[in-house]
């Protein structure tokens, strides 16, 4: 069956609602109570293997507290350059923090003390759990005090799931053999195959194809 490029809709970003939840329930049970002010005494931190959605749900919770109007303090592998905590602050988040060079692990015990001082909510993710980051032991420590959740990644059907509602939100068809396709030649690594789906959507534009084995080919061949 031919498969269409039907309206161009534009990507949408990381929300809780666009999460692929699979067996993880309990933790979006919990950022959704920790959104409204509850559990988050402590801080909340999220560990699992690439692919399993850690970032995703930090930038989904930053983007709801944007749209709350709060202000919050980021911090990732690729932040540089010293940036003091801000009282004004409603939240901090900390991604990636396995990657933290020694000035990153600097600013994050800054931030996380202050946070603990002044009662703001932390939420951080990282590839492993506390016990075997990478880290000094002052952040480490405090980055386990809490919560913590590990994050089991999506099964095969759980990726078709999110990998087809994902096209239908762009205004896309994706057919079973496309799918299939996808999930045998590439990483099963979710972000990897969200960033495939990511240049099939742009390559299918620019060549004005439909969605095709052939057109994924063609895209692979022109990178």
């Amino acid at each position: 069956m031919k498969q269409l490029v039907l309206d161009i809709g534009l990507p949408v970003g990381p929300t809780l609602a666009n999460f692929g939840v699979g067996a993880n329930v309990d933790v979006v049970a919990h950022l959704d109570s920790w959104l409204q002010g509850g559990a988050a005494d402590v801080p909340t931190y999220l560990w699992g293997e690439s692919g399993s959605g850690k970032s995703h749900l930090l930038q989904a919770v930053a983007h709801e507290l944007h749209n709350q109007g709060a202000r919050l303090g980021w911090l990732d592998a690729s932040v540089h350059g010293e940036r003091v905590f801000d009282q004004g602050w409603s939240a901090i988040l900390l991604d990636d923090v396995h990657l933290y060079n020694a000035a990153q692990q600097h600013q994050a015990f800054n931030w996380l003390i202050n946070a603990q001082t002044l009662r703001c909510p932390v939420l951080a993710a990282g590839q492993w759990a506390p016990v075997a980051l990478p880290l000094r032991d002052d952040v480490r420590t405090r980055l386990g005090w809490g919560h913590v959740f590990a994050l089991q990644p999506l099964d095969e059907l759980g990726q078709r799931q999110v990998l087809r509602q994902s096209a239908v939100d762009r205004g896309l068809v994706l057919g079973d053999e496309v799918l299939d396709y996808m999930l045998t030649r590439f990483s099963r690594d979710l972000g990897h195959l969200m960033e495939l789906l990511n240049g099939i959507d742009q390559y299918a534009l620019q060549t004005q194809r439909a969605i095709t084995i052939p057109l994924i080919k063609s895209m692979m061949d022109n990178a």
